[in-house]
């Protein structure tokens, strides 16, 4: 296996980074993969090396604003000015294109955690034709809140400055999700019942930042499209969609969300839409302290697809 990094420039002149894992023989598939909001692609490294040794050719970005990206480029927590969400959109299929090498002719995979499946859901609304199958972990539903947290977003936006930290609209989503736990001993807890793994995302320096007020602009308004009766019927009807996540997720609302983002899918005529929960794990399910779970799942949902997709 080789790792290895690259700096792409992204059509709007903003520098992007990108993580890079080619297997050492046949490459049996693509997979890219897009981070969660308040971290990175780095911490991915576990998960992207396991499918690598299994054939995959893997990629993974760090968003406008996040890890070495924002790090290259001036800002945590800041997609851009205007129309962020669509720019981070995009900034996905620059990133995939550019780094098909000759792997054209074997299937292509996107998956998106937390924030990420929220950039993989607009993604495969606009460009389901480009891959072959799309993973959604740790997602969640848009309700009435988000609308309101939309509304809250560009007011104070308006009168506390686009960049400045959005420390009301970071306790309004995040700060409420370590309630539903007890005995917790950080404000991270809700990440994974694995403590070691909450004090690597508490120690590491690009992760748990609170964002700026355009980034929650931003984020809420792609939530409100995503979520768009019109939006979702352009998804191809035919492409293979798993859902994964933990029945202790507040982000999904411990699985009620989960499913009824399948059943947006199913209503807009999807034929292939896959719900797999997993017992007692919280957000980060590739961060659990039974991960290997996930991985069985997701690699045995590959296969079957990799199988449907060469005949």
């Amino acid at each position: 296996m080789k790792k290895r990094s690259m700096e792409l420039l992204i059509s709007d002149g903003h520098r992007v980074f990108v993580r890079i894992y080619e297997p050492d023989g046949e490459v049996i598939g693509r997979f890219h993969i897009l981070h969660g909001m308040g971290e990175h692609g780095g911490r991915y490294d576990a998960f992207a090396t396991m499918l690598c040794e299994q054939g995959y050719f893997v990629t993974a970005h760090d968003h406008r604003g996040h890890g070495q990206t924002a790090e290259m480029n001036g800002k945590l927590g800041y997609f851009a000015d205007e129309n962020g969400f669509n720019r981070v959109v995009e900034d996905v299929y620059e990133v995939i294109q550019h780094v098909r090498y000759d792997y054209k002719k074997v299937p292509v995979y996107i998956f998106g955690h937390s924030m990420g499946s929220f950039i993989a859901r607009r993604f495969i609304q606009l460009y389901s034709d480009v891959v072959d199958g799309c993973i959604l972990c740790g997602t969640g539903i848009t309700t009435r809140l988000h609308k309101i947290g939309n509304v809250v977003a560009k007011t104070v936006a308006r009168s506390k400055g686009k960049e400045a930290k959005g420390a009301l609209m970071n306790e309004m989503s995040l700060g409420t999700f370590n309630k539903q736990f007890k005995n917790t001993k950080t404000g991270f807890d809700w990440l994974t019942s694995d403590q070691d793994e909450v004090q690597k995302y508490i120690d590491d320096p690009l992760c748990g930042f609170i964002a700026t007020n355009q980034f929650f602009v931003d984020l809420t308004d792609g939530l409100l499209l995503i979520n768009r009766k019109d939006e979702i019927q352009r998804v191809r009807k035919d492409l293979p969609i798993l859902l994964i996540s933990g029945c202790e997720d507040p982000v999904g609302n411990n699985g009620k969300g989960v499913y009824k983002v399948a059943y947006q899918y199913k209503k807009a005529g999807l034929q292939h839409v896959v719900v797999y929960m997993f017992e007692g794990m919280r957000h980060e399910i590739l961060n659990e302290v039974n991960k290997e779970q996930v991985y069985q799942v997701v690699t045995r949902w590959l296969k079957a697809n990799d199988k449907t997709t060469a005949n």
